[in-house]
């Protein structure tokens, strides 16, 4: 960005540097919010001012037709005065910026408005105390109007995308109760928790940190969060997220993160990273505003030259030239073209969960040929849900396949296993329990309701001499999913199927995905019974099946070598080689260690249908930026030529005044067209 933006940009970096990520977050903040408060101040004051410039002005009284009532002796004076406020106040961001650009031989936006203005106030001044010509005040003034009130639009826009991570800091409590060893409770400052530290957190309150219930139970809101429109329900045992609302139950929490470590945290210094990452078309920008600057000074000079040389016109008439073409040359729409589309942007995606952390990679997205999915936890759930409950022939009368689930999920209620709490979260179970125990590797056993319960694997059954003649049981196994059996006083007495559960999403996402053009492919650590069930089931092209974590960047690796953009989307650190090795890396899950580690894009919610967003956001914001690029650029092109007086001999020029204000047109088109840019949903 070729503005007074970019110009502080490398003083940030070096300054801090070393900062943990919240400070770095309020430095950049506080920069930007004094910028806009300076930029505000310098327009208001110098706007004022110009009121009696203009007012003053030879060729305005005499276009009003007050010329002879309005002068009086000294006037120029006055508006010299009055002017030289303007230009040393006013205009002191560009000659800052023009020494900044020049130290570091990167001439651009700063360079040319420093010139024009340099150029006119000199020569106005050279007018006033003698020099045959015109006075050129109150084109400067107005010139540097537009030119702060443009970079103070600038600047509120860049503020804009640290809107929504204002709104995430604001929802951590600012004290926490925690519980000490002897039981009391106290409130202390949110900031002096530490890791293991025992918090009690009442309903309706703030969660204080990231951690996991230890004991209690509750719903917690997490829309703010993750999106997820109902709260989860949550028990010991499960994490919580600091910032999200606990509903109705009491519950006591370990501290697990703190500080930077915390979920809100991760989400402010990505979206901090997203707004300090430059991008290739900002690249393009930038260049295209380096090649204007040396047109633009050297048709000035051209101009001048060939006006005082070849024309024989006076030299006030070769100035003005002069003047037109440094004020119509004046990069300013061009500066504007990409920052502001990257400003809303990124403002955007922030709002609705997608946080950017490379623009190049986002960028990229808009190319995507192929989207490679994760399965577990981003195309499913990542937790086992039951898909179905089978009473075998030969169980005791009246077992039917309600209460065959309810004794299974009674037992299981007293363990851990992951298969145990799917089968627990499908029925209320609630019948006594005792002798509950393990059996090692095979399942577990217990008195229910006063019977011998087993719930056992597959090999157990093979151990025992249990054999199983199911066509239900048979269709489940070749859909590759896990089976439980259920033995009752030592008869097998039926058998539970369960999966990872598909998301409702993934079905939706990828049927939209193929609408665009965009072939889905699924890369998977699981069997490829597993595999083949999943993608039957939701429509993928092709997948991946048994693919250890350190086999998935080379899958990714086959699929770029047939010549297709990819992008990876995953959720675990298991899937960090293949995000890194992807073109576009997409984490689904924000709180997970591999979104800031690797991944170019991540997804505040689990919903791959986010995905499809995504890509929009970035097709419509290249197009945005090639739209503003093509307006900037095809306008001081048409512009110049006309500024140094092309077509003067057909008595058409540009005047200063009429550049200035031709040049805030290009700058409002190009901040209104940024400002149309939608998020398609």
């Amino acid at each position: 960005m070729t503005s007074a933006h970019s110009a502080s940009s490398n003083h940030e970096h070096h300054e801090h540097h070393n900062d943990n990520s919240d400070n770095k977050h309020h430095d950049h903040h506080d920069h930007h919010a004094h910028m806009v408060a300076d930029f505000r101040r310098r327009f208001w004051i110098s706007i004022i001012l110009s009121i009696p410039v203009i007012i003053l002005s030879p060729m305005i009284q005499e276009f009003a037709g007050l010329r002879e009532t309005m002068q009086f002796a000294g006037d120029a004076y006055v508006s010299a005065v009055i002017s030289s406020v303007i230009f040393f106040y006013g205009g002191w961001p560009f000659l800052k910026g023009l020494v900044n650009e020049v130290s570091e031989r990167l001439p651009g936006m700063m360079t040319l408005i420093a010139v024009a203005i340099t150029t006119a106030y000199i020569y106005s001044m050279a007018v006033v105390f003698g020099l045959p010509g015109n006075m050129f005040f109150w084109e400067l003034a107005t010139l540097i109007d537009i030119m702060l009130v443009g970079h103070w639009i600038e600047m509120r826009s860049v503020m804009g995308a640290s809107k929504a991570l204002d709104e995430l800091a604001k929802l951590m409590p600012s004290v926490a109760h925690k519980i000490f060893e002897d039981g009391r409770i106290e409130d202390i400052p949110v900031d002096e928790l530490a890791h293991g530290d025992r918090l009690l957190v009442r309903p309706g309150e703030k969660i204080p940190a990231d951690g996991v219930i230890r004991e209690g139970n509750s719903t917690v809101n997490e829309s703010m969060l993750t999106g997820e429109s109902s709260p989860v329900e949550k028990s010991a045992g499960a994490m919580v997220i600091g910032g999200s609302v606990n509903g109705e139950g009491a519950i006591q929490i370990e501290v697990e993160k703190t500080g930077d470590e915390g979920f809100l945290s991760q989400v402010i210094e990505l979206v901090r990273q997203a707004q300090a990452s430059k991008s290739k078309t900002q690249d393009l920008a930038n260049h295209a505003a380096l090649w204007l600057t040396f047109i633009a000074l050297g048709g000035g000079a051209l101009t001048l030259f060939l006006w005082l040389v070849f024309s024989g016109e006076s030299v006030s008439f070769a100035i003005e030239r002069m003047v037109t073409v440094m004020v119509i040359s004046c990069p300013h729409a061009l500066g504007l073209a990409v920052p502001l589309v990257v400003a809303v942007s990124t403002s955007l995606a922030a709002k609705n969960g997608l946080l950017i952390r490379d623009r190049a990679a986002f960028e990229q997205a808009r190319n995507i040929d192929v989207i490679l999915f994760d399965k577990t936890g981003t195309l499913t759930k990542g937790e086992f849900g039951v898909l179905d409950t089978i009473v075998f022939e030969g169980a005791e009368a009246g077992l039917d396949e309600e209460k065959l689930l309810n004794i299974a999920a009674s037992l299981e209620s007293h363990s851990e296993h992951p298969i145990a709490q799917g089968i627990v979260r499908a029925a209320p179970g609630g019948l006594p329990v005792e002798d509950f125990q393990a059996i090692v590797g095979k399942g577990a056993e217990a008195i229910v309701d006063g019977q011998n319960v087993k719930a056992v694997s597959p090999g157990y059954l093979r151990e025992n001499g249990y054999t199983v003649d199911n066509p239900r049981v048979q269709r489940a196994l070749e859909r590759g999913n896990t089976v439980i059996y259920i033995i009752i006083n030592d008869t097998l007495s039926g058998a539970i199927s369960l999966a990872d559960i598909i998301r409702t999403e993934s079905k939706r996402a990828i049927a939209r995905f193929k609408e665009m053009g965009i072939r889905c492919m699924m890369i998977t650590g699981d069997n490829a019974d597993v595999a083949r069930a999943v993608s039957e089931e939701i429509g993928l092209d092709e997948y991946f099946a048994e693919v250890l974590p350190q086999q998935k960047a080379e899958k990714v690796k086959e699929v770029q070598a047939r010549g297709l953009i990819v992008a990876m989307t995953g959720d675990g650190v298991n899937d960090a080689p293949a995000l890194a090795q992807a073109d576009v890396g997409i984490a689904v899950g924000a709180g997970t260690d591999v979104a800031v580690e690797t991944a170019d894009i991540v997804l505040v919610s689990n919903n791959p249908e986010d995905v499809a967003a995504l890509i929009d956001l970035a097709k419509n914001t290249y197009k945005k930026m090639i739209q503003n690029l093509a307006w900037a650029t095809g306008y001081n092109a048409f512009a110049i030529p006309l500024a140094a007086g092309v077509l003067f001999p057909w008595g058409i020029f540009l005047s200063p005044a009429a550049g200035a204000v031709l040049m805030s047109l290009s700058t409002i088109i190009v901040a209104i067209n940024a400002r149309t840019l939608k998020l398609e949903r």
